[in-house]
């Protein structure tokens, strides 16, 4: 029985501060990251370098966001999330119901 399946639209703020990675390589990485849980990747936008309106750290003013529309099962933000805690190279991840 297959799952039925839902579209999701996330937004991750990448961090490469100290990391030979380019950008490029670490949308891959989160791209095999929802392919890991299941999901489908139908669109990436890289919104580009933005300052945050609050800094948490004063080494780090900004990071540049990426927006991935994907369609998975219910159960796949939280799987996502979860993996995504221990991947360094994202400061922070939201995925909503598109």
């Amino acid at each position: 029985m297959s799952q039925t399946k839902r579209n999701y639209k996330a937004s991750f703020i990448l961090d490469n501060r100290g990391k030979e990675d380019s950008v490029e390589t670490i949308i891959e990485g989160v791209k095999k990251e929802i392919t890991a849980v299941q999901g489908e990747v139908t669109a990436v936008e890289n919104v580009g370098r933005r300052d945050f309106a609050r800094k948490t750290d004063d080494k780090f003013p900004s990071g540049v966001y990426i927006q991935v529309n994907f369609s998975a099962p219910a159960g796949a933000p939280a799987q996502l999330h979860e993996r995504l805690r221990l991947n360094n190279s994202v400061y922070r991840a939201l995925v909503e119901n598109a």
